[in-house]
């Protein structure tokens, strides 16, 4: 007990489940068995490593195997899912397409590749009641959509941001490592976010997937829900 009270006192207690845990106690439970490494929590990596800063966003990585199993396949809210999207390997985070608003807000800010976001998925698209964070990969200005990867909110208070508020999320785009049905194309799946730090399900349209040589799929997921 004393061992564990020490190791959370390290974690920044957000749940947010990117180590494949839904806790953080969850996690301090299986780094004090020596199951689990300390440095697969985000939060504390650098700290851990010592070789990153605050401002730094993380780099997606080969994910710990087994969440699925570990979560029953069940959501926070105790939901049932059929797969796990993970980011794909050395992006700063999740990939998403996403739609201002207003997009005439993309020529008017000027947004551009590298640009540090903030805004809200609001409405039918996903409802997500977390303010987003992300850096812009790519932009169709001409029809004001914007291609981002999501990540944490260090970057943005250190550095600043453009606030985009209200915005429709499009797409996700990711890989499957972990499934409990087959992925087709075509069909609307129940998926968790590895990295979603409500760890809610979402729901979405599968509508274009590759099979990889090591059995996963890439996948881009479009009319999303969230729920």
């Amino acid at each position: 007990m004393e061992t564990l009270a020490k190791t959370m006192e390290l974690l920044p207690k957000l749940d947010c489940g990117a180590c494949g845990y839904k806790t953080c106690e969850d996690f301090a439970i299986m780094v004090d068995k020596g199951e689990d490494e300390l440095k697969k929590c985000i939060h504390i990596a650098e700290k851990v490593e010592n070789k990153t800063n605050s401002t730094d966003c993380f780099i997606c990585a080969k994910e710990s195997a087994g969440m699925g199993d570990k979560v029953g396949w069940k959501d926070n809210l105790n939901r049932e899912f059929d797969f796990i999207l993970d980011c794909f390997p050395n992006e700063p985070g999740p990939k998403e397409t996403i739609l201002p608003y207003n997009p005439a807000l993309v020529k008017e800010l000027g947004v551009k590749k590298g640009d540090v976001l903030i805004g809200r998925p609001m409405g039918m698209s996903c409802g997500c009641p977390i303010t987003h964070c992300g850096v812009v990969s790519s932009v169709d200005a001409r029809n004001g959509v914007i291609y981002w990867n999501v990540t944490g909110p260090l970057r943005p208070r250190n550095e600043g941001f453009v606030d985009i508020g209200f915005y429709v999320s499009q797409a996700y785009e990711g890989i499957i490592k972990e499934s409990k049905t087959e992925i087709k194309i075509g069909m609307r799946y129940w998926f968790l976010p590895r990295r979603c730090m409500l760890q809610w399900r979402h729901s979405g349209l599968v509508n274009a997937v590759t099979k990889l040589k090591d059995g996963s799929y890439k996948v881009r997921i479009e009319g999303l829900l969230i729920g």
